[in-house]
């Protein structure tokens, strides 16, 4: 309509956008120009990097004066539209918007083009500033000619005043990663057609894939070309899976492969990069750089997934083209991508239970391997329970640690988990038998009590190291600090009887709040420098331990008449709960000895004697400590017959 009002304009800064400054790595931009002489029919691609310039050569067919400014100066000739799907020879065009030779000004100020095609040679310089003066003034750009020696076939693309930030990735970590940007580099078609891509001279292949080597399970969509054993080194096992997303739309298939590594920290290399992720690839090259974001799958086996992904229905001339500008992404609501995402999404869902299993199974050899003690703790159960065993060790060395020694922790936690289970298991079956006999019983009992003995000798060796601990505290002050925030919470230092001693927050609140003598803001004289005090229960014992601070003298007489106040407090408040004859046991803490038991005078065991009426007793810091590490050694000793599973725990220290 040509009286209308409106009036649409393209300003030519677009370009910026569009390419000057779209690519923010080398790989990239070279992977464009790959592509190019993919396009071009090349069989052979040499990039030559060094610390000034990068030249970029290939045999394809070259350059004409009318293909320069028609299509190559052409910013957003889209060949497919102009040429058809394929090139002369054949190929599936990768190029479509007509934008990517821009991108070789991302990293580079000057470009320079030198090209052959049949008799016809051409060379010309482009340079950043040139551009830029050009679309500020809203002119056409007309690069520089420049007398370059030509290749006898093909196009030489020479970029200089490189971009050191955007360079700066050397040779190997480039060669690694546009190994992984195409899937049609260093392999030979089933027509015959190749194409090799060499940077300073060295060829890349499936060997620059550092995702290759760190897979251990492998998953390959049917019916495409399988991966040769020799490029995954540590391949243990491999899968086929179906590879139709849709029964609606039955083009629409994948292939490639999905591969799960051995650990995770396998998936990321200072030269590769981060391949925790899955790329797609689209006419042999990337058209997605990480899809596994995007399926929001958050099971473990996520954090080992590697994999490429073809899917060559999501570019074709038919449908809209949903790559985005640097083609590094897909437009995310388009309904070819819901449709691989979802079904991307089911598949790993599918495989995920499968994976556990034999990643557990993998580690659980390798953990037998490594600590052959655990092999032997395998061997000596039941046939039918050491494949489970060993999936155990397996989810334990799966686990990343900083430490080797916190591993042994969690094999000896393991063992004993795993030890517990099998007898419950036994004991169920055991309960489901039609007649119970000696010969069944026996067995299961025997093994049962040398569970329990294993469980308690760790528990016994990890108090004696506290006690050790505590005995190398010399001052004072510090073993106060300590007790105080230990002692009451483990009261087997009062008494190795006392294993579950637990305390009753509403009967110790009623006498704080009820009894003078038990509230916690008694000034020094009245409270006779004590510390803290508790109330505990164990085994129908009513107990009160009272915590003295370790410089204050205590007198005989200061005791009884405290402990005869807490008794009495403590018996009315039991009564008041139904209880009428409580067992109340009295501990005073002391850190130094009752002024008595200084007097010469006096028989042995006054003090003791003396407070025998009240059920109360005196424990000195270092007493006990002494008699709990006497009381713990003494089981040990005692302990001679080592019992199968603490034979295999203790080999583990």
């Amino acid at each position: 309509m040509s009286d209308s009002p409106y009036k649409m304009q393209l300003d030519l800064r677009v370009l910026d956008h569009l390419g000057l400054h779209l690519y923010s790595n080398a790989a990239a931009v070279l992977s464009e120009a790959v592509a190019n002489a993919w396009d071009a029919d090349a069989k052979n691609v040499s990039i030559k990097i060094d610390k000034d310039r990068i030249v970029i050569e290939d045999d394809g067919v070259g350059m004409a004066l009318n293909d320069i400014n028609d299509r190559f100066l052409y910013v957003g000739y889209d060949k497919r539209q102009k040429e058809g799907a394929k090139s002369p020879g054949g190929r599936a065009f990768m190029g479509r918007k007509g934008i990517g030779k821009l991108a070789l000004f991302s990293i580079a100020d000057v470009v320079a083009v030198i090209t052959t095609k049949g008799s016809e040679h051409h060379a010309f310089r482009m340079e950043t500033k040139g551009i830029e003066a050009a679309v500020s003034r809203n002119e056409e750009y007309k690069p520089v000619p420049t007398n370059d020696e030509p290749p006898s076939k093909g196009t030489r693309i020479i970029l200089t005043q490189l971009k050191k930030k955007r360079t700066s990735q050397t040779v190997n970590a480039l060669r690694k990663r546009i190994a992984r940007r195409f899937s049609i580099i260093g392999i030979k078609s089933e027509n015959g057609d190749s194409f090799d891509v060499r940077i300073n001279d060295l060829a890349i292949g499936p060997a620059d894939r550092e995702d290759f080597k760190a897979i251990e399970f492998l998953w390959e969509f049917e019916p495409s070309e399988r991966i040769p054993a020799g490029f995954c080194p540590g391949l243990k096992k491999r899968f086929l899976l179906p590879n139709q997303i849709s029964v609606i739309r039955p083009d629409w298939i994948v292939g490639g492969w999905l591969g799960a590594a051995s650990r995770p920290k396998k998936l990321a290399s200072e030269d590769a990069g981060l391949m925790n992720g899955l790329v797609v690839i689209a006419r042999g090259r990337l058209i997605q750089e990480n899809i596994l974001d995007k399926l929001g799958f958050n099971m473990l086996l996520g954090n080992y997934l590697t994999g490429q992904i073809e899917a060559n229905f999501l570019d074709v001339e038919s449908e809209e083209d949903i790559a985005t500008s640097d083609r590094q992404r897909l437009m995310e609501d388009d309904e070819r991508y819901v449709a691989l995402r979802d079904f991307l999404r089911k598949t790993l869902v599918s495989i995920s239970d499968d994976w556990t299993k034999l990643r557990n199974e993998a580690r659980g050899k390798e953990a037998v391997e490594e600590t052959p003690i655990l092999g032997e703790w395998i061997d000596n159960l039941p046939e039918g329970q050491r494949d489970a065993a060993r999936r155990t060790l397996g989810v334990i060395l799966g686990v990343e640690l900083e430490s080797e020694e916190d591993r042994k922790d969690l094999y000896r936690s393991g063992m004993l988990a795993f030890e517990r289970l099998r007898l419950k298991d036994a004991s169920h079956n055991l309960g489901n038998l039609p007649a119970l006999t000696a010969e069944s019983l026996l067995p299961l009992l025997a093994d049962l009590s040398m569970l329990e003995g294993s469980m308690y000798r760790d528990i016994v060796r990890a108090r004696l190291d506290v006690i050790v601990k505590f005995e190398d505290l010399v001052d004072v002050d510090a073993k106060e600090k300590v007790l105080q925030a230990h002692l009451f919470e483990n009261l087997w230092l009062l008494d190795p009887g006392w294993e579950r001693a637990a305390g009753s927050e509403r009967i110790e609140q009623t006498l704080k709040r009820d009894y003078k003598d038990f509230a916690a803001d008694l000034t020094d004289d009245e409270s006779k420098g004590r510390l803290d005090i508790r109330y505990k229960t164990n085994a129908g014992e009513h107990i009160i331990v009272e915590l003295k601070r370790a410089g204050r003298p205590m007198k005989l007489v200061e005791l009884q008449e405290q402990g005869q106040k807490y008794r009495t407090a403590l018996a009315k408040c039991l009564k008041a709960e139904g209880n009428e004859n409580p067992l109340i046991s009295i501990i005073f803490v002391l850190g130094s000895p009752v002024a008595e038991e200084e007097e010469s005078y006096l028989p042995a065991g006054y003090v003791t004697n003396t407070l025998q009426p009240l059920n109360a007793r005196v424990m000195y810091y270092d007493q006990l400590i002494k008699s709990a590490r006497d009381a713990y050694a003494e089981y040990l000793d005692r302990s001679k017959q080592v019992d199968r599973i603490d034979k295999f725990l203790s080999k583990l220290k």
